[in-house]
């Protein structure tokens, strides 16, 4: 991974932004990207009619979803359909989650989140579409970005450097230690880190935990 900008080449036949940064942003990350999972060199790109996932790891079988932004990381960021969303993330069969910041073209800020940091509470249901769009109805939803712990905000590349493949991985395997199968323990135990992660000192005891009691 060494070239952070785009191929514009690729997006001449577009006319929508949205469709040109989904096209360019997809291929860089294809030809450059590999699996923050296990640390395969490649990473293969689905066909479009997937519902959610956007790329596979040949060797490890995990799945990863993209999200690009040009205006820096939010707090909630846009997806699709809620009830996929909602559906994925109870069956623990959601994708991981890259999130690429570009600026002009060029990838500043790239960052991957596992699927196990993901529960209901991370999927905000948006409002239906009005009776005069033209998918009138259809229900959407955000990733509650804000509301994940630190641990599960692996960075990949930060403001324009990119990080050792062998740190990243080291970093994935750590957040690994965290995974719970179990939806309602998990948003307990993501609940508390997100508390502790307030907690200024290294070193902390039950007192500093119950001042987040009423959270």
């Amino acid at each position: 991974m060494s070239d952070l900008n785009f191929d514009l080449s690729l997006a001449k036949e577009y006319k929508s932004q949205p469709q040109r940064i989904r096209v360019l942003s997809e291929n860089w990350l294809e030809k450059t990207m590999y699996c923050p999972c296990c640390g395969h060199l490649v990473l293969r790109k689905f066909n479009n009619n997937k519902p959610v996932a956007d790329f596979y790891c040949e060797r490890c079988q995990e799945q990863f979803e993209l999200k690009s932004c040009d205006k820096g990381i939010k707090k909630k960021i846009a997806d699709g359909a809620y009830s996929t969303a909602i559906e994925r993330v109870n069956s623990n069969s959601n994708p991981d989650l890259f999130i690429l910041q570009y600026n002009e073209f060029t990838v500043r800020n790239l960052i991957v989140v596992p699927k196990y940091f993901f529960t209901p509470e991370t999927i905000e249901k948006r409002k239906p579409l009005s009776e005069n769009a033209r998918r009138a109805g259809w229900v959407g939803c955000n990733i509650l970005y804000g509301n994940i712990p630190i641990q599960g905000k692996i960075d990949i590349i930060v403001n324009g450097v990119i990080l050792p493949t062998d740190i990243v991985c080291s970093k994935y395997k750590q957040a690994n230690r965290l995974k719970i199968d179990d939806i309602s323990k998990r948003g307990w135990l993501f609940d508390v880190l997100n508390c502790v992660n307030l907690i200024r000192n290294e070193t902390f005891s039950l007192k500093d935990i119950y001042q987040f009691e009423e959270k």
